[in-house]
């Protein structure tokens, strides 16, 4: 999620990485020649050395039950608990209330016997007295009117009630619901639930990610009560929701019907069910062509908004719609705003050697006239992003809706996302924020991360994908610095917090956002230096093969870059994850004596890692260099290399092709003077 244009530019989001393997081809004209100390007694270590990075017991405790593995493979014994859902939604716009009901079939896959199902009601985050870590609007969250288990109705307890007197019932604390229905769910059994429940729409909901507008645009989430997960290394994940990290939700399936009155377009998360039975014949007509259009098709324009839908002389219409295997659904409402529609290719979807294609929707009102292209960045993102992840979008649609007045950037939602206006940030931040949206739809909407905990997997990812997909879009316009900049304004002083902080922990301030968005991101990059474009790119790509649809923690993702790229890298976890050090490389000296010259590298920052080196002759050759980063694990600052030539060395820059976040640039060149 970017929540704002102005975090935008905070923490330079939007833009990409040009990054590629430095070679290491040596010139026949020269000859290398490099000192080979060895490591140091403790006694004269120079620096702090990365120690082995800290793994949580419970995530040990999954591997020896072989669930999770040592190489990063899901293991043997992996489960996950799964839910199918039947929701009805109506909405009535004279009082901005919704009404809902839902069936759950849930079915307990994992080896425990369970005695509570933990829910989550987000929306009790309206709620007076309900813990927020930002200013809330107050309306009064969500009304239970019926909790229901395997056929029993069940009534509000005390938790002192059920620990002293063993009673069934719920108890509802903030945004969690604890259910004790009269028997334990046996481990491979199967639990059905119903609830009713109603809100009023908030107007800038669950933090700017849903709400409602100019009374012509509702979009909803965050909004049902949704089984929390249970999984195989915590167990029940019941961290409240507390306006800022988001969620970490299981798969399930989803039946969706939404009634509202009959001038209103509704879209919603899975397959559009029954077009023929809410649209008008115009308007079935566009979307089905649009459907098979790689040109953008106006399915109904401003002016032609009082009859798309059909007359049926029913004052209310029910929209439907069915997804499987999606970790949660949402659907938008829209009066006033055209709808544009067409398809783009994602790849072969069936392994049937043909190229399959998503439809693409886009909803927008007259005071967005930047949107007028978002139908196209769509198509270039959700296009783009198949083929970098290798893993082509999956879902028969991807819809976007301009949302101004709810939210200033964008937030995502399976097949679905709301995003500002962006009328004063200009069309490429539009276009920056709407890769950035569709690009969740790979981290965490098919890789299900625990966004409450680890926001800078999900953020991060998609904010490295960003990048890659805008220098395609745009080309030269952006490089590293780009999203280097948003990490380097505070790295290394106070304001920084340790990635691997649990995301509602960060101090006020830019913290949470910098551990999130930018440094994961600008820490990929350097990741992809070290290991190079192509093995970088095979580790990505296992990782996505691995644990699509499941739920990969961050050793998981460890320990497959580890096992892909051969290579122990604790030390490259320890430095950037779990610490705020920084990387300083420096060149300090280039010394002469005839034909050698001795150049000096200094580490002066505490992030080790390889120096990229190209050196210039006078002559005009270039050769490259490598300083391996064991050297540095040996607790070494400093690094002679001997060069010998018979041309003059006239200039020496450290990672000339821009891979690493280094604070202090300025030292990463030497030239000779005139």
């Amino acid at each position: 999620m970017i929540k704002n244009s102005l975090s935008i530019s905070i923490f330079s989001l939007l833009f990409l990485f040009t990054l590629s393997c430095a070679s290491t081809e040596q010139l026949d004209s020269t000859a290398e020649r490099q000192t080979t100390e060895s490591e140091l007694p403790v006694s004269e270590v120079e620096r702090p050395l990365p120690y082995p990075i800290d793994v949580p017991n419970a995530y040990l405790q999954a591997v020896e039950n072989g669930t999770r593995s040592t190489d990063g493979k899901p293991g043997e014994g992996y489960w996950q608990n799964y839910s199918s859902y039947s929701i009805s939604a109506e909405i009535d716009p004279e009082i901005h209330t919704l009404y809902g009901e839902s069936s759950v079939e849930y079915t307990n896959n994992s080896p425990d016997d369970l005695e509570v199902i933990v829910v989550e009601i987000a929306q009790n985050l309206h709620k007076e007295g309900t813990p927020k870590k930002e200013t809330t609007e107050i309306t009064g969250g969500s009304q239970l009117q019926r909790v229901n288990a395997n056929g029993q109705d069940l009534e509000s307890i005390s938790m002192f009630q059920r620990w002293t007197q063993n009673a069934s019932g719920y108890v509802l604390d903030g945004t969690r619901l604890y259910i004790f229905p009269d028997e334990q769910l046996a481990s491979g059994g199967k639990m059905n639930f119903e609830f009713e429940w109603s809100f009023e729409i908030p107007q800038q909901g669950a933090s700017g990610r849903m709400g409602r507008n100019r009374d012509n645009l509702y979009f909803i989430a965050y909004w049902y009560p949704k089984i929390a997960v249970y999984d195989d290394v915590y167990g029940w994940m019941d961290d409240s929701f507390l306006g800022n990290a988001e969620f970490y939700h299981g798969f399930a399936d989803y039946e969706l019907s939404v009634t509202m009155p009959k001038e209103w377009l509704i879209m919603g998360t899975g397959e559009f069910l029954n077009p023929e039975e809410t649209l008008s014949q115009r308007t079935l007509e566009r979307y089905n062509q649009a459907g098979n259009s790689d040109d953008t098709i106006t399915i109904t324009d401003f002016d032609e908004l009082s009859d798309a839908t059909i007359q049926n002389g029913s004052e209310s219409l029910t929209w439907k719609f069915s997804s499987s295997k999606v970790r949660d659904i949402t659907f938008s409402a829209t009066l006033e705003s055209r709808w544009d529609g067409t398809r783009t290719p994602v790849g072969d979807l069936d392994g049937d050697g043909e190229i399959d294609y998503s439809r693409i929707n886009t909803f927008f009102r007259e005071l967005a006239p930047l949107w007028s292209e978002q139908a196209e960045y769509a198509q270039h993102s959700i296009s783009f992003l198949s083929d970098y992840t290798n893993f082509p979008y999956p879902w028969p649609h991807m819809t976007s809706v301009e949302g101004a007045g709810i939210i200033g950037g964008g937030m995502e939602f399976p097949m679905m996302t709301i995003i500002g206006d962006y009328n004063n940030a200009g069309a490429v931040r539009l276009y920056g924020v709407t890769v950035h949206e569709l690009a969740h739809m790979w981290f965490p909407m098919i890789l299900s991360t625990n966004e409450r905990r680890y926001t800078w997997i999900d953020e991060g990812y998609t904010s490295f994908h960003t990048n890659e997909a805008n220098k395609d879009y745009y080309g030269d316009r952006f490089d590293n610095n780009d999203i280097f900049g948003g990490y380097l304004q505070i790295a290394g002083t106070d304001l920084e917090g340790e990635m691997m902080r649990w995301s509602d922990f960060h101090y006020p301030g830019p913290a949470y956002g910098v551990a999130s968005y930018p440094k994961p991101a600008s820490v990929l990059a350097a990741l992809r230096g070290v290991l190079g474009n192509e093995l970088f790119l095979e580790a990505h790509h296992e990782l996505i093969e691995r644990w699509q649809y499941k739920h990969p923690y961050p050793w998981d993702i460890f320990n497959t870059f580890e096992d892909v790229a051969g290579k122990d890298l604790s030390w490259f976890w320890r430095a950037w994850y779990y610490e705020t050090w920084t990387l300083d490389q420096a060149v300090t000296d280039v010394l002469s004596e005839n034909n050698s010259y001795t150049i000096v590298i200094e580490d002066i920052g505490n992030v080790p890692m390889p120096v990229l080196l190209e050196i210039t002759l006078a002559n005009g050759e270039k050769i490259d260099q490598r300083i391996d980063v064991d050297h540095w694990l040996q607790g070494h600052r400093t690094k002679k290399l001997t060069i010998d030539s018979n041309s003059q060395v006239v200039r020496v820059e450290i990672d000339p092709e821009n891979h690493f976040p280094d604070v202090n640039p300025s030292n990463n060149i030497w030239e000779r003077g005139n």
